[in-house]
């Protein structure tokens, strides 16, 4: 893969939440398919269209408000996290260093929308104070120590290390947290910032397209840039990747969490985040997770049940019951807490892959006539578990240098690593 990923995108300077894009399309300028309409999809489509490319987003469907199933980027916690997550699941030492990058490029684009208070509200984007708990010494965990260490490298804001913070927070001495940090991080109501994100891309130009896509892209890739006039596909299709991808190895993991009005009324409002990583005080499928969704809203959960593909759950599910006295437990508090009438249980399948994110060109090659194998033109941005929001512009910055690349008809690279990365280069080099 050959980026360098150390720089990214830098708001204001490679995009822009200005209706136009930062670089005017041209008569000539290529035009890229971005398939999947989730916040993978339309951040990098906004990454593309202030690139100055041409740009169409197709999707089965798209954000949606009321009480139907909304669509998996609109489920999701939303709070940025760095890696490895509160839900677990890392295990591809790739993925991971890479995540480490893409996760810190989302937080100052984040943190920078989030400055501004009209692209706060309109964006539904804010810095909160995040709060991590542990059953023992950080110190005395090699693995949460390292997390630990790197985060306070990583050039995030309003860290501190403390276990004051347990009694400050008011967590339940009885639930047994012996440790804890803090630092602010962006929260995002995804309703909002999904709806924001639509229609900003729309405004900079971008097509949508309501469009089901069967089948492995790379066997109808020919007829498919054909039908949308297209020179690059990106696939960001989330679990779709197991067939538009021909990736056996993407896999669901079915998370759930509980809507709880925090408005102040019969609870202390909570204006800050409080999680504990799956694992650390009860099995892996469990875990704690209280996040401000906006003013008057708290999710609380959560779980991870991997391999679960059925949206199936309820309020009144085993393992949602144990959840909420769980979260009660954690912090008392919560025992009062009135369920929101309207969506009290929002379920999705997080989109997991075996080897974690890929964020890589096809590495099928088409055959030739006379001149051979012939390179795919499909980037593939998919895989990202319950990190999409947390990974979104990094991910977005690198398949921008991918599509570069395959509009150049260069061999592709399998993801490595930065020490073993055969071509590391800027992503910004190559111009349209």
């Amino acid at each position: 893969m050959s980026t360098n990923s150390g720089r990214g995108l830098v708001f204001w300077k490679d995009i822009t939440p200005s209706p136009a894009p930062l670089k005017i399309a041209g008569a000539s300028s290529p035009r890229i398919l971005v398939v999947g309409g989730g916040v993978i999809g339309l951040t990098t489509a906004w990454a593309l269209l202030d690139r100055g490319y041409k740009v169409t987003v197709v999707a089965s469907r798209w954000a949606s408000w009321g009480k139907e199933q909304r669509l998996t980027s609109q489920i999701a916690g939303a709070l940025w996290e760095y890696p490895p997550t509160v839900c677990g699941q890392h295990t591809d030492a790739i993925s991971l260093q890479k995540s480490k990058i893409w996760c810190m490029v989302a937080y100052h684009i984040w943190d920078a929308i989030a400055a501004s208070d009209e692209l706060s509200q309109t964006s539904g984007v804010r810095m909160k104070s995040s709060n991590f708990f542990f059953p023992g010494r950080v110190e005395d965990s090699p693995v949460q120590l390292k997390k630990m260490k790197d985060l306070m490298a990583s050039g995030i804001k309003g860290f501190r290390h403390d276990p004051k913070i347990i009694q400050d927070r008011q967590i339940n001495e009885k639930f047994g947290a012996v440790d804890a940090y803090k630092h602010l991080a962006p929260i995002i109501d995804t309703d909002v910032a999904m709806e924001w994100l639509t229609r900003l891309v729309e405004r900079k130009g971008a097509k949508l397209v309501i469009k089901t896509l069967t089948g492995d892209l790379f066997f109808q890739e020919s007829e498919l840039r054909a039908a949308f006039d297209a020179d690059a596909i990106v696939n960001a299709t989330g679990l779709s990747g197991t067939e538009l991808a021909g990736d056996s190895s993407c896999y669901p993991i079915r998370g759930g969490l509980l809507r709880v009005i925090n408005d102040g009324s019969d609870f202390p409002k909570l204006d800050h985040a409080m999680a504990i990583t799956a694992g650390t005080f009860h099995k892996s499928s469990e875990i704690v997770f209280l996040v401000p969704r906006n003013d008057s809203i708290l999710l609380i959960g959560g779980i991870t049940e991997p391999e679960e593909d059925q949206l199936s759950l309820t309020i009144d599910s085993p393992i949602i019951q144990r959840m909420r006295a769980r979260c009660q437990d954690f912090w008392p508090d919560l025992k009062r807490a009135r369920l929101d009438t309207d969506y009290p249980l929002a379920q999705g399948l997080r989109p997991f892959r075996r080897q974690n994110v890929r964020v890589e060109r096809e590495l099928r090659m088409h055959e030739g006539s006379a001149t051979g194998k012939v390179p795919s033109r499909i980037v593939h941005s998919y895989g990202h578990g319950g990190a999409g929001w947390s990974l979104s512009f990094g991910c977005a910055s690198d398949v921008v240098a991918l599509v570069e690349e395959a509009l150049l008809n260069l061999l592709p690279t399998p993801m490595a690593t930065e020490a073993t990365s055969p071509n590391v280069r800027d992503p910004f080099v190559a111009r349209l």
